[in-house]
């Protein structure tokens, strides 16, 4: 029995029983397990691969988030270095120091 099929006899069911409170909660839980798996068919994750598919998407964006950490920690020391041998550079200029590598 398809999904749909067992949705429509559930809806009649209901419908002929007054609307008992078991009767519209087997009905909306029909409808929520019809619903995920028509996301998940569109999404592509309805394969018995999908799992897999899923960890190894998670890995991956694990993995581009410590490289983005790392690449901003790295520019940032950089920075702080070149910062650093500017100012000493600037210290030096100050006090005369190139002066006296020259003479």
């Amino acid at each position: 029995m398809r999904d749909s099929d067992m949705l429509a006899g559930l809806v009649a069911q209901a419908e002929g029983s007054g609307g008992d409170l078991v009767m519209i909660r087997a009905l909306v839980e029909e409808a929520s397990e019809m619903g995920a798996g028509r996301a998940l068919d569109r999404l592509g994750l309805s394969d018995r691969e999908a799992e897999d598919d899923v960890r190894e998407l998670r890995e991956l964006l694990g993995a581009w988030r410590d490289a983005k950490k790392s690449v901003r920690s790295a520019v940032i020391g950089w920075a702080v270095r070149v910062g650093f041998a500017l100012m000493l550079i600037g210290m030096a200029v100050k006090l005369g120091l190139f002066g006296l590598v020259r003479g």
